[in-house]
């Protein structure tokens, strides 16, 4: 059997799947807490889903210990395209993809889809379908139009030490926390200097000390740090639905716009915390999320 491990490191983005009532037959986004060490006997996963929680109150991220089989890496992401009658795809609904066939086309780039695990026919937006693709022997059947039985870790590289070639000393960057209240943010800060493999000493550029008498210095790893993002055009307004980040407690959150108000300001649903705020334009930026060493701009937001 191939060392799963390289597939599915701590940190890594991860898709799992439920044997649980009411979510089988979804593939929920995640990440790997804790993977399985090489002289434990229990081969099973900690993994932190992003979209289902463990509390009525939305606040804390479910975990759980999984089989490696209920695990797979995030499917290629691929431009957005139309759909053909009968083709098989994956539906996000209910905070998770849901596979699927199409059964019918109608106008404006919408589709019916009967579900065969619920006997259930819905209609979505192309925004909120992908392609159906299967995890077989480190490789995505099919593949992605133009490639030849590429094996999607070999897609998501850059490598560790690729990735760290893009940080250096005196860099402004964004970085992330896992610490309760501050999950889900990312705060501004500049590399101090690199302590060892994969670790840099940062200063934040928002966040002060205990006793306020500086800017907190941190030490933080390569998976919770990103390039500052691009500037980008400033849009005249947010459109409803749009993928956004919030400036909120000094970091920005990534939220979705839920209302359109009067005067250039907006309503901000949360996904992470269950809550909906309100906020002037100034204090709203379009996402963009750092993949495989890239930028890329979110188009909207699939389904509140």
């Amino acid at each position: 059997m191939a060392d799963v491990n390289k597939y599915f490191k701590k940190g890594s983005e991860v898709e799992i799947s439920s044997n649980d009532e009411g979510f089988r037959g979804a593939w929920y986004m995640g990440t790997v807490i804790r993977p399985p060490s090489r002289t434990s006997k229990d081969k099973k996963f900690l993994v932190e889903y992003k979209t289902l929680m463990a509390d009525e109150a939305g606040k804390k991220r479910l975990r759980e210990t999984l089989d490696v089989v209920q695990l797979r890496p995030p499917p290629p992401r691929e431009p957005r395209r139309s759909f053909k009658f009968s083709e098989e795809v994956d539906a996000y609904y209910n905070d998770g993809w849901w596979e699927g066939v199409i059964t019918e086309v109608h106008e404006g780039d919408r589709y019916s889809i009967f579900f065969r695990g619920t006997r259930e026919q819905l209609q979505f937006g192309s925004s909120e379908l992908r392609l159906h693709r299967e995890w077989e022997n480190g490789k995505w059947v099919p593949t992605l139009e133009g490639e030849e039985k590429v094996s999607i870790v070999d897609e998501m590289k850059p490598t560790k030490e690729k990735a760290e070639d893009k940080f250096h000393k005196g860099m402004l960057i964004e970085v992330s926390s896992d610490e309760d209240g501050f999950q889900g943010a990312w705060f501004a800060a500049t590399i101090i200097e690199q302590l060892t493999e994969g670790k840099f000493l940062v200063e934040y550029q928002s966040l002060r000390n205990d006793d306020d008498t500086e800017f907190l210095k941190e030490e933080t790893d390569i998976l919770h740090m990103r390039p500052y993002p691009p500037d980008i055009p400033v849009v005249d307004c947010f459109n409803l639905h749009e993928e956004v980040d919030a400036l909120y407690n000094d970091g920005w959150w990534v939220g979705v716009i839920s209302k359109v108000l009067t005067s250039r300001r907006y309503k901000v649903y949360f996904r992470g915390t269950n809550e909906e705020m309100e906020y002037k334009h100034s204090d709203l930026r379009l996402h963009q999320d750092w993949i495989d060493g890239k930028w890329v701009m979110a188009s909207q937001a699939l389904k509140l």
